[in-house]
């Protein structure tokens, strides 16, 4: 039972105020505040502690005390927490340290496997007990010698120890997980520090991080070093296979349905991609079909707005020049003032009427004149600027055509017609720059849009039946007139076959096959004196006479045949009538 304690007011004090208490402590223990909670048997021994069951000393000593009869009552068996795993090795059941025995305590976690079996090469070869013989020799007594060679045996089966839990993937971790933990909240990203707190390597790609864990979780549920018996380790040999394998099976299809969500997920962002910029597109279009849209109507307006000005300066000048024109001053006629109205600009045509209504009688007459003698000025000089503005331009003492007749469109002939509508039908519509590829076929140097002109105009006529006997008698090619005398020809008998011929022609027939290539070439090379030509004619003429040959002959034998048949009809009729 644990004992109460209370404190008793005694006499009250002069702090009291209105008879009311002061406490002085209160009855709840005192809980120290511990770095770590305690699990297993520090649990216990934490407990007895606070219920008073034992003294500090006696829990945290390390001399071992025999527990009286009353606190057998409290301590559990220590039986029961026995474990069926291997006992931790080194003195005192301490855990030795596998990375310092190989020589890896400044690299620890971050050690490779490679680097794990050198430094295990090295450190077997160095601590081994043949190579630690001359410590042995260094001890004076027998015992000195067994307990040293005890020691050196421990230490290189502590290293083999080592090798094999570092080596082993799982049971590396497990061990790595047993290290301290710097918790302190590190100024700058120290990842390395904390990686080996993780239980499973950060996997490439989305989702890997969970299924290589659940697959870790899965292995790690049957420990072979657990097994109680040889048929109980295959047995969790099998299972570790089977789930091995479901888990291989799992994360393949995660990984497929991964690789097609990420395939999917970017189609998706593609089409939605392609989408914004065919969207951007049709806007910028829009955008800048509105925009010439309003330059258009703006610089319609502003052509509208001009010419409604014009006129009205133009009817000014008309109603000012009214009263020169009845009284014929300065002999200025109508036409004068037409001329100034549809020449001068509307800045020149506004001051001319400003000046001319400050002004009356003959000195409106005089700015008029004025005007017509500048605009004639103006004129003789833009004619001296551009000499093609008559139409006419003097070269080489000859008279051509200005640009204006130039520019005039040459008529279509005939055969530039008939190309046209040949190139139209070779190449149809589809073929790439088909109007340009057309130009180039007719080869007169036609341009694009006169052909298209005469598609929709040169193409569409009708052939003039009174032009027809003359495009014939065009197209007619007259007759050559031979004007050398008259020669005779020196091989004439070049057709005559020799029998020496035609035994050389035979011979290479038969020589050479009819699927030997370059028959005829060859066959006139083996005939003298004559060409491929020539041969073929004599084959086909012996051909020739040796079929009317063959039917002859064969008429011959019918006609054989039916004789003798009369002959014997004959003879049994003769028979018959004796």
């Amino acid at each position: 039972m644990v004992p109460q304690r209370c404190i008793r007011l005694i006499s009250y004090s002069q702090e009291i105020v209105d008879g009311g208490p002061i406490y002085i402590s209160s009855n709840s223990l005192p809980v120290k505040a511990f770095k770590l909670e305690p699990a297993g048997h520090a649990f216990h021994s934490a407990a007895l502690r606070l219920l008073g069951c034992c003294e500090e000393g006696d829990a945290d000593g390390d001399d071992e005390t025999v527990p009286n009869d009353k606190e057998h009552t409290y301590v559990p068996s220590t039986g029961s927490y026995s474990t069926k795993g291997k006992k931790k090795s080194g003195a005192e059941g301490k855990q030795q340290d596998h990375y310092a025995l190989l020589g890896l305590s400044h690299l620890r976690y971050l050690a490779t496997e490679e680097q794990i079996r050198k430094s295990y090469r090295e450190t077997a070869l160095k601590h081994h007990p043949d190579k630690q013989a001359a410590l042995l020799l260094a001890e004076e007594t027998e015992a000195a010698k067994q307990a040293k060679k005890d020691e050196i045996e421990n230490h290189f089966k502590a290293i083999q120890e080592a090798y094999e839990v570092l080596i082993d993937p799982l049971r590396r971790r497990i061990y790595d997980s047993t290290d301290e933990f710097d918790d302190e909240i590190p100024a700058d990203c120290v990842p390395l520090r904390i990686s080996s707190r993780f239980l499973f390597q950060l996997l490439q790609g989305t989702g890997g991080v969970s299924k290589a864990g659940e697959n870790s979780h899965m292995q790690m549920n049957f420990d072979l070093e657990q097994a109680e018996s040889r048929d109980h380790k295959r047995w969790m040999e099998r299972q570790n296979a089977k789930l091995t394998a479901l888990a291989r099976k799992e994360e393949e299809s995660a990984r497929i349905q991964e690789k097609r969500g990420q395939v999917s997920l970017a189609k998706k962002v593609q089409e939605e991609e392609a989408a914004r910029i065919a969207e951007e597109q049709r806007c910028q279009k829009e955008e800048e079909e509105r925009r010439a849209a309003e330059a258009a109507l703006h610089q319609k307006k502003t052509r509208e707005k001009e010419k409604k000005l014009l006129r009205k300066e133009r009817t000014r000048l008309r109603m000012l020049s009214a009263s020169v024109l009845s009284r014929n001053l300065l002999d200025i006629t109508e036409e004068d003032v037409e001329n100034l109205c549809m020449s001068l600009e509307i800045e020149r045509l506004r001051n001319l009427c400003e000046k001319m209504e400050a002004k009356e009688g003959v000195e409106q007459a005089k700015l008029l004149k004025e005007a017509l003698g500048c605009n004639h000025n103006l004129e003789d000089q833009t004619q001296d600027k551009n000499p093609k503005a008559n139409g006419f331009v003097q070269v080489n003492g000859s008279d051509l055509l200005s640009s204006s007749c130039e520019k005039k469109e040459k008529p279509w002939g005939r055969e530039e017609i008939e190309l046209l509508r040949k190139g139209m039908q070779k190449y149809p519509k589809g073929t790439s720059r088909r109007w340009e590829v057309i130009s180039e076929y007719i080869g007169t140097g036609r341009p694009v849009e006169e052909i298209l002109k005469a598609t929709k105009t040169v193409l569409l006529q009708k052939p003039d039946s009174a032009k027809v006997f003359d495009s014939f008698l065009e197209k007619r090619k007259p007759s050559q007139s031979i004007a050398s005398p008259l020669t005779t020809r020196e091989n004439s008998d070049q057709d005559v076959w020799s029998a020496v011929q035609e035994r050389a022609l035979v011979q290479a027939l038969k020589t050479f096959p009819k699927e030997t290539s370059q028959r005829w070439e060859r066959v006139a090379a083996a005939v003298p004196g004559k060409t491929v030509n020539q041969c073929k004619k004599k084959f086909a003429l012996l051909k020739e006479n040796f079929r009317n040959k063959k039917n002859v002959f064969n008429r011959l034998n019918s006609g054989l045949r039916d004789g003798v048949q009369w002959a014997r009809v004959g003879r049994k009729d003769i028979c018959h009538r004796n």
